[in-house]
């Protein structure tokens, strides 16, 4: 994966950790492409991960990533808060437009995933708060 390619996904995972949080990112795990894995073992490792995770975040791509798209699938099936960055400008698929609708959604609209950063963890407490709230949870 090219350099300005990894660069939202750097800043989000820096960010996440700085606050102390757990972050599985595959394309981390695949040294960015250079050490894949075979498909019945990343994919086993990836849906784990998203089922042990408290929440989901994720840059859905324009034009779509497929393997994010199945993420956001398993995300939503699970019952997990999720958080989608949306750069302003771009198309996405109707499903993820319309996902708020059947799952635990917050949008980010961004032109630059640095600069949206206070906007994706508010986001992201809202999203737990309400998946929370949904549950009965406090």
């Amino acid at each position: 994966m090219p350099e300005s390619a990894r660069s939202p996904f750097d800043t989000l995972i820096k960010h996440f950790e700085a606050q102390g949080l757990s972050v599985h990112n595959a394309h981390r795990r695949e040294a960015w492409g250079a050490d894949l894995m075979r498909p019945e073992v990343c994919t086993r490792i990836d849906q784990e991960e998203i089922r042990k995770a408290d929440a989901f975040v994720a840059l859905p791509g324009s034009p779509a990533s497929p393997g994010t798209h199945i993420e956001i699938g398993w995300a939503s099936a699970f019952g997990k808060p999720i958080v989608l960055l949306l750069e302003r400008g771009r198309d996405y698929t109707f499903l993820v437009q319309g996902l708020h609708t059947v799952a635990t959604v917050e949008y980010v609209l961004h032109t630059d995933v640095a600069g949206a950063l206070t906007a994706v963890d508010k986001a992201l407490h809202q999203a737990v708060a309400r998946r929370r709230e949904e549950r009965g949870e406090r």
